[in-house]
């Protein structure tokens, strides 16, 4: 079993929520000392020229972030027109965080019933949201909320601009389509 392999691994899942030293030992069974270990050989592996990332430590947490002498690529990157194009899926983050935040990492992914981590870690490199924060909620996870850049992007002065939601009749909907499916079901076993 490679644990170099399963740190870099686990950084990378928890992607910009990071782990805290605690966390990553109960994960992998491993002592403080174990992982510190493994987190300096990781860290040192990390800072030849040829690679592009680096582990931190930001706010009690270990993570996995780019290295500052290559921001201008990034940020080529970003500012890149076919990069910009959204996906139904980043619009989706959007539209959750615009209208819920600010809102946390897993939140959103309860709302989406999938992962969100690599949007939202591009979202922020695009200046599309940013994090403002911490909740309260065990953890102590990021909290999101979308920026300036947002609303210029969409042309809104403000998020009041942003178009209500009529969730009541979706919610009727969804009632009155499960109403009908349970009388049919229930017709089919009487025999009608």
């Amino acid at each position: 079993m490679n644990k170099l392999g399963i740190l870099e691994g686990i950084l990378f899942v928890v992607g910009d929520e990071g782990i805290s030293l605690n966390s990553l030992c109960d994960i992998m069974s491993i002592s403080i000392e174990e992982a510190k270990e493994l987190l300096l050989k990781l860290k040192s592996s990390y800072e030849g020229d040829e690679r592009g990332i680096r582990i931190s430590y930001l706010g009690d947490a270990f993570k996995l972030t780019t290295k500052e002498e290559h921001k201008e690529y990034y940020q080529k990157l970003v500012d890149k027109g076919d990069v910009n194009t959204f996906s139904p899926s980043t619009l989706e983050v959007l539209a959750i965080i615009a209208y819920n935040g600010p809102i946390t990492r897993v939140e959103i992914d309860e709302m989406r019933g999938v992962s969100s981590a690599y949007i939202i870690r591009r979202l922020v490199a695009m200046g599309l949201i940013k994090e403002v924060g911490k909740s309260k909620l065990p953890g102590r996870p990021n909290m999101y909320k979308t920026t300036r850049e947002f609303l210029d992007s969409f042309g809104l002065a403000s998020l009041s601009e942003l178009p209500e939601l009529d969730l009541k009749e979706e919610e009727k909907e969804e009632e009155t389509e499960l109403f009908s499916s349970i009388y049919k079901e229930e017709n089919n076993d009487v025999g009608v």
